[in-house]
Order: C-alpha cells, then structure tokens, then sequence
C-alpha cells in the first residue's frame, strides 16, 4: 500500500481534523475533504471545520474520570484537538469546555497552514476505490456515503438519534434570580443556576410531558443514546427523574437561603466572552415554539433569548466488532480506515482520538508498517478494545469509562483511588508507546 499520492480524508470535523494532523506529522500529503459550506447536515451551521454541535465541553477535566485521561494521552501525544482546545478553553468548573468559534478557528487555521495539508471544499458521494481513505464523515453521514457503508457491512448499519441543548444570550438571564456557583465549589463559580421549588419543578415536568414533539420519521426507530437523553424523554421516566439527574440540587445551595433549591437548571458558559451559556444536560427534540414556552418558565430565564434551539438528528455508526480491525481499517479493504464516532465511539474526545489513532495507523501501514498499538492500560487502547472485542449482537457506542480499562491488581481500593492508580497506570504505560511512534516518525 505504500504510495507517494495524497491520502484522502473525508470529513473534516474533529476526527477527519485529528487524522489530517497525524497524517502530515508522518510526512504524508493529505487532501482533507469537507462538504460545507456547499452543503450542510441538520445539525451544522457553521462553515468552520471541527464545529462543535451538541455541545462546548469536553466534560471531565480531572483524571478522576476516564475522559480526563484520555484527554491528558491527546495531549501528551501532540493532539491537535488538545492544542485548541486548551487555548480556547473558558472557565468551566471542573470541566474542560470551549469557545466554540476560537475552537473550530484554531484547528482551521493549523490545518490551512501546513504545507502538506490540502482543505478541499466539495461534498464526497461515494467511498473511493482508489488509494488510502480514511472515512470520518462523523455521525450524520450522509444518504450517499450511508448507502456506501451498507454496501460494505451487508447489513443496514446501526444507529441512534442524538439531541442538542439549547442556547441563551447571557444579557437576557435575571441574575437577581440565578447565581454564580459550581456543585460543592469544585472549581470556580462557572456555573449560572436557575432555582425551582418543588411546585415549579412538578408543573415543568408535566409540561415536558405533554409538549409537542418532532414527529420521528415513521420507518425509523427511535433509539436514544443514554448519554445525551432528550429532557422530555427522561421526564417520562417519571417525576423525579430529573431531579435525580440534569435538574440535582445537591452542593448548590441558594444564596437567599442558604439551602439546597427542589430542583436546578445549570447554565454553562459557551463562549470565550461569556455572552452565551447552554443549558446543561437540556437536549431535547421538542419543538422551537413548545421550548420557548416552556423554558420561559424556568425562574431567571423569563425574558431569554435563545441563539440556539434544540434539536434531534440521526447518528449512524458501525457494527465495529464485526467491521473493522484494530488498525480502524474496514476488514476486507485494507485502504479504507474508518475514524470518528462512526466507529461506535460517543463523545467529542473519543471521536478525536479515533481519528488520532486512524491516522497514525493509515500512515504507518502505507509505509508497509505496522503502528505499535496503544496499551491495553491506556484509555486510547481501552478505547479499541472496546470497538474491536466487544460482541457484536451487543455492540452500542460508548463513552470512554474506567470499566473498558483493565482490571488493577493487587489490595483492594476506595473507588477514587484505584481511579487514580488506573490513570497513573495509562500515563506510565503511554509513555513508551508514543517514544517509539515518535522516533519512527518520517518528517
């Protein structure tokens, strides 16, 4: 497979990103191909590459959590994702979160400066036959290249629909109602917190369940990922369910009282300049009119005005364990790497780091190589185990968490401890790993 012609990359959203970076870092040429602004999904709007849809946090900053981790092995590794988003980052407690445009323009503007990186603006239908290809169309590939993919896997591909929480100008919120505070002042007080008492929470509730909804195209089934549940969906689940999960009160007491609020609505800050904040955990596929009405009601956000609304789209993702090799290359074609969420992974971090770990692999086995794989111990190999081993009747995407992590062996531990002797154990074992991948590294 070794060949002086450009590798090709489609998609250019956080994985295609992440993989193009690589790819050039080997010293190979790159055509990144990326469809906006000529064409757009339901979920973009933005022309930038690497645009951040669902959300502006990367979640967890601590190595407490397995993404935490995996963000520190980007870093250490020379992740273009990291770079950005560390110099873009806004306060967000105990989170890693981002400017969304300094985010996207930081990668657009490494990626247009180097000299083995072409940008190709121009909508890809079909899966090439010729040359090195490494496909991250990203979760909302489209009916053409979805059409290619169910040619290759012989089944009609897996998939879930995914939600995206509303958007407020920060300059409508009543901060004589809302205040400053991060749970259990982890961080700083990066969070604005919308109080209910049990009388406002119970009638926001019943109205979630009675809204009207999107209607779901009737020959696809409704499949929601756990970790990005629609608002309303959880509000099914029944009465308190919110109040034991986006809506938890626990460790922010209200300042009038000094008392932990019935209920509470987080808002965290979405742009460098702090004039938008999202409505955390608030994902939803009610209608535009349903969520002004409703999320009016929420004390402080009387008077707000939305940049964003919600909404729902479709994500596709393979069958991994029954498609694809440790490498990412689709079992069968060995010039075709898959990369990204399309992979089965959930999460902006994981998609990133499977277009980290897509790109090395591309090059290394275009030179006639084979890249070393990441340890099992590391989140990144946790991470292709889980695509890779996992059976494949069972298979659904997943977030990157300390249970895909070997077991510690030894005396038995508090659970933040052996958290922390994993992650200490995944840094140890990565460093040895990344020697080797740079020292073969062709500039």
């Amino acid at each position: 497979m070794n060949t002086p012609d450009p590798i090709q990359v489609i998609g250019a959203g956080l994985a295609g990103c992440e993989a193009a970076w690589q790819l050039a870092s080997e010293g190979n040429r790159v055509r990144l191909f990326e469809m906006k602004p000529h064409s757009y999904s339901p979920a973009h709007q933005s022309a930038q590459v690497a645009e951040l849809v669902c959300s502006n946090s990367f979640r967890g900053a601590g190595m407490n959590n397995a993404v935490g981790c995996l963000k520190e092995e980007l870093r250490r590794c020379g992740s273009l994702f990291m770079e950005a988003a560390d110099a873009s980052a806004v306060p967000a407690g105990g989170a890693l979160a981002v400017d969304r445009d300094a985010f996207s323009a930081h990668i657009q503007d490494r990626l247009e400066a180097h000299p083995l990186i072409e940008l190709v603006r121009e909508e890809v239908t079909e899966i090439p036959q010729q040359g090195t290809v490494i496909l991250a169309s990203g979760p909302l590939t489209s009916d053409a290249l979805s059409k290619g993919l169910e040619e290759l896997t012989g089944r009609t591909h897996l998939y879930f629909y995914d939600a995206i929480a509303p958007i407020i100008e920060a300059d409508s919120i009543d901060l004589d109602v809302v205040w400053r505070a991060s749970r259990y002042d982890k961080g700083g007080a990066d969070y604005l917190n919308c109080p209910m008492n049990r009388e406002q929470y119970m009638a926001f509730v019943a109205a979630l369940k009675e809204a009207d909804k999107v209607a779901t195209r009737n020959f696809e089934k409704l499949i929601h990922f756990e970790g990005c549940m629609p608002v309303e969906e959880m509000a099914e689940r029944g009465e308190m369910t919110l109040a034991f999960g986006p809506m938890k009160p626990v460790g922010l007491p209200d300042p009038k009282t000094g008392r932990d609020p019935f209920a509470v609505i987080q808002l965290r800050q979405d742009n460098r300049h702090a004039s938008l904040y999202n409505m955390v955990g608030f994902q939803t596929k009610l209608t535009y009119p349903e969520q002004k009405r409703i999320f009016m009601t929420i004390p402080g956000l009387e008077n707000a005005r939305f940049e964003r609304l919600g909404s729902m789209h479709r994500n596709t993702f393979v069958n991994a364990p029954s498609c694809l090799e440790k490498s990412l290359q689709f079992k069968g074609r060995e010039n075709l790497f898959l990369a990204g969420q399309i992979t089965g992974v959930e999460g902006y971090v994981e998609s990133a780091a499977m277009g980290f770990w897509a790109g090395i692999s591309a090059a290394r086995i275009c030179r006639g190589q084979e890249a070393p794989l990441p340890p099992r111990e590391t989140a990144l190999g946790a991470l292709i185990d889980h695509l890779t081993e996992s059976a494949p009747e069972d298979f659904q995407p997943m977030n990157v968490n300390y249970g895909l992590f070997p077991l510690l062996e030894g005396r038995k531990m508090k659970r933040a401890d052996r958290r922390l002797a994993m992650a200490q154990r995944a840094l140890d074992a990565l460093a040895p790993w990344w020697d080797e991948i740079r020292k073969e590294r062709q500039p």
